[in-house]
């Protein structure tokens, strides 16, 4: 897809915005990728990378390589989601401490937009569609509530599985990679190893990704093309489970130490407003619509150049 200047600024910004969600423990960059229109390129785009890559370098170059795994449009997003993690990631951290009521009320209207979004391009509503769209609901709710493993000692190709599993979760829309991890109890490993440069566990959980990430974009790929309808449905249900996770009144149940050696919550259920004093009730609604607006402006647009 041969785009302008303009074009790739906003795909850049496309990115910026995926890369402030995966920041978020339970917010998933495939949701902004899937409201903004890009998420079937997306896919298409990872899944052209393979062996076949590497036989297109060798008889016809770089630029026909390039060209065949859309790498203009990879390299932008990857570029904008970088630069978006790298400057978004301490302001994030920042509010989530500071005011966590107000930024997971932003982030509940914003996927909750985008359930609507994703919902009104499934075309017929069938058996298949239902059931798909109960089990993701159901599947993804389950997550946001499981009891996390603990597994401080655990073998590499644990880390490498986590590595893949925490992928697919990034470009699916609804949680997050990073909450996978947690769920899993290799979070704590993994940053720890970032943080003291352990390359040989840095490798295996990067090989996990990329195993992971090659291998399952080619499935969503083949499902998309086979089964857009019933995929459509369960990736709604998916989401709408997952806003269990971002529900902004919580309980602490349980927490973890981080690797800064700070006391951070770990599993926690969603309760009523009413139950918390200072629930900031007025301004979390307030947030809420703006999450929700957003969406609604990212539709006009993506419609009106569809239209053009």
């Amino acid at each position: 897809m041969s785009r302008s200047i303009k074009g790739y600024v906003t795909l850049f910004f496309k990115g910026v915005a995926m890369g402030a969600a995966d920041v978020v423990p339970g917010v998933s960059g495939g949701t902004i990728a899937f409201i903004s229109g890009i998420y079937e390129e997306l896919l298409g785009s990872i899944s052209s990378i393979g062996f076949g890559t590497l036989k297109t370098l060798k008889k016809e170059g770089v630029a026909a390589s390039w060209k065949a795994i859309n790498g203009n449009f990879l390299a932008t997003l990857l570029f904008g989601i970088a630069v978006s993690v790298v400057s978004l990631a301490k302001g994030i951290s920042y509010l989530l401490d500071t005011e966590p009521i107000l930024l997971w009320s932003f982030f509940f209207g914003l996927v909750l937009a985008s359930v609507v979004f994703i919902g009104k391009e499934i075309k017929k509503w069938n058996i298949a569609a239902v059931a798909s769209l109960v089990i993701g609901t159901v599947v993804a709710y389950y997550i946001t509530i499981v009891e996390p493993l603990v597994s401080d000692e655990a073998s590499l190709f644990f880390y490498f599985i986590s590595g893949a599993l925490a992928i697919c979760a990034m470009i699916l829309p609804g949680i997050s990679g990073s909450f996978i991890l947690v769920l899993l109890g290799s979070y704590k490993m993994i940053l720890e190893a970032i943080h003291s440069r352990d390359l040989q566990l840095i490798a295996t959980v990067g090989a996990g990704v990329v195993v992971g990430l090659l291998s399952f974009a080619k499935v969503l790929k083949w499902l998309f093309a086979k089964f857009k309808n019933v995929t459509l449905a369960g990736l709604t249900g998916f989401i709408i489970g997952s806003l269990n996770k971002i529900w902004p009144w919580k309980e602490t149940l349980s927490t973890r130490i981080n690797s800064h050696g700070e006391e951070v919550p770990l599993l926690q259920k969603s309760i009523s407003p009413f139950s918390i004093e200072d629930n900031q009730l007025f301004m979390a609604v307030v947030f809420a619509i703006l999450g929700y607006a957003i969406i609604l402006i990212l539709e006009k647009v993506q419609s009106d150049k569809q239209t053009n």
